[in-house]
């Protein structure tokens, strides 16, 4: 089959865009015909090549990615556009939506709703990430779902927490620095789990996006953890009591998943 659809990136972290290119490359019907970091050079390219999908970023240089949408709406009616941000604000999404958007996934999200959200776009249907639906829902006075992975109970007591796997580790650093900046920004403390290699491209990438880490760092904001450390204390530990721990069943399933499905694991 032709590469008959043709999509153009924008996003101004070159890792992530190689993240998004491999996994639109496996579709055999998908062409990325270009690659951008910035917001206006977006809507001129939109304007010239009238793409049929625009996967694009909100934290744009020159021009954010919403008014970018905007434009590129005006110029490339055709054209359909997926949001890719790690903006959790539902204002951020209602306004990006507002725009004529097919659809706003979480780039924390992208490993397992990237290509999904992909499908569902091109076949002319709405998707949200999870998270992001779920927002959409509780404003509406709906109930929220969750995917989670939860330990054996013990009467009532029932443990949740959330497991986001990456396939490659360009998407687990834009995720994790992504999080973790949403999190800072918020006022909260980001814990972490990974190994040294990870954590020193995670701060890279905060630095990179104007996070002062070493502050953060020493006013406790961002707590690191190394995954060697985190490991040897609960694997092969499976016991009931050691499970009620958060942090000790967090690792342990991430443990179980990577060793069934081979996967890079992210702890959070």
């Amino acid at each position: 089959m032709p590469k008959s659809i043709r999509v153009l990136i924008v996003d101004d972290y070159e890792p992530w865009r190689r993240f998004v290119c491999s996994t639109l490359d496996k579709r055999i019907d998908l062409q990325t015909i270009c690659e951008l970091f910035d917001g206006l050079d977006a809507v001129q390219k939109a304007k010239e090549l009238q793409p049929d999908l625009v996967l694009l970023d909100i934290g744009l240089p020159t021009l954010n990615g919403i008014e970018a949408a905007r434009q590129i709406r005006q110029l490339s009616p055709n054209s359909k556009i997926l949001f890719l941000s790690e903006n959790h604000s539902s204002d951020v999404v209602e306004e990006a939506l507002s725009t004529g958007a097919c659809g706003y996934v979480l780039k924390s999200d992208a490993a397992s709703a990237l290509s999904p959200a992909v499908e569902a776009v091109l076949q002319g249907r709405r998707f949200l990430s999870t998270s992001v639906a779920n927002q959409d829902r509780v404003a509406k006075g709906g109930t929220p779902s969750k995917v989670v992975a939860q330990r054996p109970s013990r009467g009532d007591a029932v443990s949740r927490h959330p497991v986001d796997f990456y396939s490659e580790d360009s998407a687990f650093v834009a995720g994790f620095a992504n999080y973790i900046e949403t999190t800072i920004a918020n006022g909260k403390v980001a814990v972490v789990i990974a190994s040294e290699s990870h954590h020193a491209s995670i701060r890279q990438r905060l630095r990179s996006s104007g996070v002062d880490v070493d502050a953060a760092i020493e006013q406790k904001y961002y707590i690191f953890l190394d995954i060697s450390d985190s490991l040897s204390s609960a694997k092969g530990v499976l016991d009931e009591d050691r499970l009620a721990t958060g942090a000790s069943f967090r690792t342990v399933e991430a443990v179980r998943a990577a060793e069934e499905r081979h996967l890079h694991v992210a702890v959070g």
